[in-house]
């Protein structure tokens, strides 16, 4: 049957990719209302398709913000029931200038669909719904209970995520989560991803007057708000780049020893990594390996500053407000409240008494994750990555921060298996951003074998 499905998806290819273009140009950005028609385009494209390759119990499910797609194929008794995750959203386009062609056209260049959202998540998610229509065009059926989610907030932490999951438990229930978003290592390496970072965010303004003031009429017994919140952001980390903030590592779990295997045999060039991104080494926490800092270690980034004069010429003038965007990377174990609640903390410890402060703490967060070692869908992608690939997969982690996962254990008591086919170096969240064809073929023949692949699981 697999042949067959094959030949389906190579006489279809075209067409496929064809609608895939349509898909990225509905310019879906989660965050910006300005696109909200774009939003809801990508979620009515979406919705069409499931209906129109077979699936059942089509809807949008809302939880207060842009809908979820869902639908449904149950008419295989007696076998697992998978919940197929993926997300429609995508990052904001700017720097428009810095685009070598429109964002949301969709173009070929050496191989390659260059477009936002190609990589994160459209084409990925596109490969996962082609194999299943694939299969229904073929075999009339599925080999497994097939449902889908795809989300269109991933992008903005999945706020509205725990509400759908609250109010359709039952809908969403299954043996097991494959999330079609996440990201191979790179081109050429056999592997699979088996944890995730979490994520949690603040804000800070800091002020120091009513309003901007004389530099010259005010200067010297006046705070200055953007030197203020310059020290404070400094406060965060030592000379030697350390965290300094009291309680932000408590509870962190260091890796296990297959994790520290699969770091070893990657045989990572740490030069080749710095040279790659125009980098220089030497910001590293001291006494940790890079891949352990990008997969399982935290951060706290300065994400943005805003304050003061930033036009052309000069202003001779003192800023009465300034203000910060601060996230926090979080390895396993870490709880993402308690290290906002950390990090506020030693905010206005540091900050001095004629400056005022104040914090918001803008999400919830999201917990790491790490699938558990031994899971048996797991070994079912691993199983199948080997096949298409000819070599067996390492097993890596996502330096970024997938909600999905942490949500769907806490709330629906799933497990989360990952089977993306972007890859880590495709300027994902950036200007130009990239998708392989080779990753396109490679995908499809990789899920179009996961589902028969599931039964034995």
């Amino acid at each position: 049957m697999i042949e067959a499905v094959d030949a389906w998806l190579a006489a279809h290819r075209q067409r496929l990719l064809d609608e895939l273009f349509a898909f990225i140009r509905a310019p879906s950005v989660s965050t910006d209302p300005a696109y909200a028609e774009g939003m809801r385009q990508a979620a009515a494209l979406l919705e069409g398709r499931l209906r129109r390759i077979g699936l059942d119990n089509v809807r949008l499910l809302d939880g207060g913000g842009h809908k979820s797609v869902y639908g449904e194929w149950l008419g295989a008794p007696g076998q697992p029931t998978i919940l197929v995750y993926g997300h429609y959203d995508v990052q904001p386009p700017d720097p428009l200038e810095l685009w070598e062609t429109p964002p949301f056209e969709p173009t070929l260049r050496d191989g390659r669909i260059h477009a936002r959202g190609a990589s994160d998540d459209k084409a990925p998610l596109w490969i996962a719904v082609s194999a299943i229509e694939a299969w229904l065009a073929v075999a009339g059926r599925l080999p497994v209970n097939v449902k889908l989610l795809l989300e269109g907030e991933e992008e903005v932490g999945s706020q509205s995520l725990p509400a759908i999951m609250a109010a359709h438990r039952d809908l969403l229930a299954a043996d097991v989560l494959i999330s079609a978003d996440g990201g191979r290592w790179r081109p050429g390496v056999s592997s699979v991803n088996t944890n995730s970072r979490g994520l949690v965010a603040l804000e800070l303004t800091v002020r120091t007057a009513a309003r901007d003031l004389h530099s010259g009429r005010f200067g010297g017994p006046v705070g200055n708000a953007p030197m203020a919140l310059a020290r404070l952001l400094a406060s965060l980390h030592d000379e030697r780049n350390r965290i300094a903030v009291p309680g932000f590592f408590d509870g962190l779990q260091r890796p296990g020893n297959a994790d520290i295997a699969s770091m070893h045999a990657l045989g990572f060039d740490e030069a080749a990594f710095f040279s790659e991104i125009g980098a220089r080494p030497g910001a590293m926490e001291p006494g940790v390996s890079l891949l352990e800092s990008l997969w399982f270690r935290p951060t706290l980034e300065v994400n943005g500053i805003a304050g003061g004069y930033d036009g052309p010429g000069g202003k001779t003038v003192i800023p009465c407000e300034a203000r910060a965007k601060i996230s926090c990377r979080l390895g396993p174990g870490q709880a993402p409240a308690q290290v906002a609640n950390a990090v506020d903390a030693h905010l206005r410890a540091h900050c001095p008494d004629w400056v005022e402060l104040e914090i918001s703490h803008e999400r919830k967060g999201t917990a790491a994750y790490a699938v558990p070692e031994d899971d048996p869908y797991l070994a079912a992608v691993e199983r199948v990555v080997e096949r298409v690939h000819g070599a067996k997969p390492l097993r890596v982690g996502v330096g970024g921060t997938l909600p999905i996962s942490a949500m769907a254990k806490e709330m629906l008591e799933l497990e989360t298996v990952m089977l993306s086919y972007a890859i880590a170096d495709e300027r994902i969240h950036a200007p130009n951003e990239f998708f392989r064809l080779s990753s396109f073929d490679e995908g499809l023949a990789a899920w179009a074998r996961l589902l028969p692949e599931l039964v034995r699981a």
